[in-house]
């Protein structure tokens, strides 16, 4: 089992997606560089006895197919038939192109032993398209931006002092999209200079816009069906105390053959992003992650779990994947938690203090409140919320009163000052999903809720938040820590200015929890900066430009 998901002949694959950075890079350099430039205008007008200026398109198909070979390469990196597909055409192109070219004999040849290797192993490369967007997004994008490029060459030449037909003018446009020079007299180089980018920018725009929309990672909308939220509200057990966050709705869930065990995921930056452990009998683990790790294979996705257990990150790694420790979960153990004592003043201190100022605590299943209580507290919710998105993926339900989870209010002079939600954790245990206070509130409102539901719940432990990278804050603060551990520690902090991650552990540890280590599997040290923006847009952290991606998903 060992290994899985590196599937027969990464080498090959490898190799070949090493190979089509090189062709495009040496595409490039043939038309960047000087003395490229000049043999290309020169000695394909004299070898192919083309007029001087239809080189300018040769010039601009060279750059156009060395940039379109580095785009290929990360397709062909992930095995996608259509990058395949894409990259034979091109790596052909390229190597006719190059024929009888001494300055680029060497860019021949690679393009040439490209075109070979790719026809070899094909059968390496088996990633379906794009389920969503696919090639007919891809084709539209491709004909609406040279049809722009056109439309708006036309007009510029329609309203400059050009002595051309309406024919000729349209010969033009079209002709300048691929950098050649049209029946068109300009009277002054500057306005054929400006003809000729216009016509340009859209037509390799058009080109590489198209090559993504063909090559992008599938990105589909999820959303659990009511079958299977039935499904995996039978697979929930004790053992893992996130395993509640799986029946969010924006999930989409894999099922082992024999049905005992699940694993739930959501595709993000081309990562099928999994939160916490599988679900079910861990003994039925491996058959529902081997149909995910299927799943991935099939779309090229990249496989990654966040916040998985050491019993998840030990079945994980039997997989193949790397796994790294991302922090600490703080539970609880009700059964011997006090108020009591040093370790504890600061909190029974900030408790006594906001009973003093006249705040009353209530504890309640959801299902004792009425529905005009509950969309208050979800407005509440949504206004102390702060950010327009909602955060959290792995700890957070995205919802709330769902049935069997508890709320607890402060409340002062009649209204709600202060909000926690938990979700069960099993028949025994609660887990924190959602904490929000008036920020006009008094300070010590949330050690008041919690300490509240500590004390008064007949749950035996209750997860709180989720500490980032604990380990190495309490290391860099331990008397004789190295100049690495100090280091680090002062980067998290820096950091924390902008990510509550000091500030949470701090929170955390005023309660004196026992510390749950929580962990990160992912394919490869390569693939960490992509599944490091999946979890971070995940979570509601950050990750790749919203308004880019509104703008693509509109196109």
């Amino acid at each position: 089992m060992a290994g899985a998901w590196r599937v027969a002949g990464a080498t090959s694959v490898a190799v070949i997606t090493w190979v089509t950075r090189l062709a495009g890079l040496l595409a490039l350099v043939s038309v960047l560089v000087p003395a490229g430039r000049r043999t290309l205008r020169g000695r394909v007008a004299e070898w192919l006895e083309l007029p001087h200026e239809a080189t300018v398109g040769a010039v601009t198909v060279a750059l156009v197919t060395g940039v379109l070979l580095m785009l290929l390469a990360t397709g062909l990196k992930r095995r996608k038939r259509r990058a395949w597909q894409l990259a034979v055409a091109t790596a052909a192109l390229l190597t006719v192109s190059h024929l009888g070219l001494r300055h680029a004999a060497g860019a021949g040849l690679v393009s040439l032993a490209l075109l070979i290797a790719l026809i070899a192993t094909r059968r390496h490369f088996i990633a379906l398209p794009d389920p969503v967007t696919g090639r007919w997004r891809a084709i539209r994008v491709f004909l609406e931006l040279t049809a722009a490029g056109v439309a708006i060459n036309f007009v510029l030449l329609s309203v400059a002092p050009v002595a051309a037909s309406a024919v000729d003018r349209l010969a033009q446009s079209m002709l300048a999209l691929i950098g050649v020079s049209g029946p068109v007299v300009f009277p002054a180089l500057w306005l054929e200079d400006l003809s000729a980018a216009v016509g340009l920018l859209f037509g390799i725009g058009a080109v590489l816009l198209a090559a993504y929309f063909l090559l992008r990672s599938a990105e589909p909308a999820p959303e659990l069906t009511d079958d299977e939220v039935e499904r995996l509200r039978a697979l929930l057990g004790e053992r893992d105390s996130l395993g509640y966050f799986a029946l969010r709705r924006d999930k989409f869930v894999v099922f082992s053959k024999s049905g005992k065990a699940a694993v739930t995921y959501r595709v993000i930056a081309g990562v099928a992003l999994c939160s916490a452990d599988p679900l079910g009998d861990p003994e039925a683990w491996p058959g529902a992650i081997e149909e995910y790790l299927d799943v991935c294979r099939r779309y090229a996705w990249t496989p990654a779990a966040m916040g998985c257990s050491e019993l998840g990150a030990t079945v994980w790694a039997r997989f193949g994947l790397e796994v790294l420790e991302i922090g600490d979960e703080a539970v609880v153990d009700t059964e011997t938690f006090t108020l009591e004592g040093r370790v504890m003043r600061g909190v029974r201190q900030a408790v006594s203090r906001t009973k003093r100022a006249g705040y009353t605590v209530r504890v309640r299943k959801a299902e004792d409140l009425s529905l005009a209580e509950l969309n208050e507290l979800r407005t509440l919710a949504a206004t102390w919320r702060g950010t327009d998105t909602e955060r959290g993926f792995s700890m957070a339900l995205g919802r709330m009163g769902d049935p069997g989870s508890v709320l607890v209010t402060a409340e002062h002079d009649g209204r709600v000052r202060g909000l926690l939600q938990f979700v069960p954790w099993g028949e025994k245990g609660l887990s924190l999903d959602v904490m929000r206070r008036d920020r006009t509130a008094d300070n010590g409102v949330n050690e008041l809720m919690i300490s509240e539901l500590l004390l008064t719940t007949p749950a035996r432990h209750v997860s709180l938040n989720f500490a980032a990278f604990r380990a190495v804050l309490e290391q860099g603060q331990r008397i004789g820590a190295g100049p690495v551990a100090r280091l680090s520690a002062r980067t998290l902090r820096f950091f924390s200015r902008w990510i509550q991650i000091e500030t949470l552990y701090r929170f955390n540890a005023k309660f004196q929890p026992r510390w749950v280590p929580r962990y990160l599997a992912y394919p490869a040290a390569r693939d960490l900066p992509r599944v490091g923006v999946a979890v971070f847009e995940a979570e509601g952290l950050g990750g790749r430009p919203s308004g880019l991606l509104r703008a693509l998903q509109r196109v």
